[in-house]
């Protein structure tokens, strides 16, 4: 995963987001090649051109793309099985055209990428969207209801309504999103979904993928520790929550996590 890590650390912000995401499948998917699925993106950008003009204005270029991936193609949210982790795997959205609002909105923006059009996506807090934005047209699309068309209340009553935080009226919130930070978003849903499952040796690849990107974290170390502790590594796991408090020494669970570290040294003394 050499790209999708240089990107989440913060090392090279130009590499493409399709190539690193399907680099994050391979988690999932050992032996995953990135080059059949690429060329499917360039598929879909080429029969979505032969639908429209270069001169054709925003408006015909959503609804030729909304009609081409949610009617022609079948792509819609994946509400059956929300939180399985393949929904955060590229190749496997691709394949079975169902997913997360997030990995819909990455097919939605990389067809766009390929035939220049300007197209960013949204991480609204608890749902992701696209906007397209020619300097002419503005509009905000959710992928994960069929290219619905939001008006910017619209987006923040939807997220306020899934959070259950009072939005509206936080433009903020509508600000788009580097490469990096919905990679990082994609990172985060992946280990969600590894947790809910117990998937234990697949949280700690992605939380180790945390780690990375964000080392001056304290929580990261933590869940890292946590994790180590679950799979009964606990030389790695002492070592986790120890840099945990250094990195927050007024932590509110301090006491809890001092516990616990008295627990692995008595561990550790009894091992000798």
């Amino acid at each position: 995963m050499r790209d999708f890590v240089e990107l989440v650390v913060g090392c090279n912000e130009d590499i493409p987001l399709d190539i690193a995401v399907l680099e994050l499948a391979s988690i999932e998917f050992p032996d995953l090649e990135v080059e059949p699925w690429l060329g499917l993106l360039d598929s879909y950008a080429t029969e979505l051109s032969e639908r429209i003009r270069p001169s054709d204005d925003g408006v015909s270029f959503i609804s030729a793309t909304n009609h081409y991936l949610f009617e022609e193609l079948g792509f819609r949210g994946n509400d059956d099985d929300y939180y399985s982790p393949l929904n955060s795997c590229l190749n496997q959205v691709l394949m079975e055209r169902v997913g997360l609002p997030i990995t819909l909105s990455l097919v939605y923006m990389e067809i766009a990428r390929r035939l220049d059009r300007p197209v960013q996506g949204i991480g609204l807090p608890g749902h992701f969207l696209v906007e397209y934005n020619d300097g002419e047209l503005q509009r905000y699309i959710a992928p994960f209801y069929a290219g619905r068309i939001l008006e910017p209340d619209d987006c923040l009553s939807l997220a306020s309504r899934i959070t259950g935080l009072d939005l509206n009226g936080n433009l903020n919130a509508l600000a788009p999103v580097s490469k990096r930070q919905m990679a990082l978003r994609m990172l985060n849903n992946l280990r969600a979904a590894y947790l809910r499952r117990s998937s234990w040796q697949k949280a700690l690849v992605v939380q180790n993928l945390l780690v990375d990107a964000h080392p001056e974290e304290a929580t990261e170390y933590r869940q890292r520790g946590y994790l180590h502790l679950q799979m009964k590594h606990y030389q790695e796991a002492a070592s986790d929550l120890h840099r945990y408090l250094s990195l927050s020494p007024d932590a509110k669970d301090k006491t809890d996590v001092e516990k616990r570290l008295q627990s692995l040294q008595r561990w550790k003394a009894g091992m000798n």
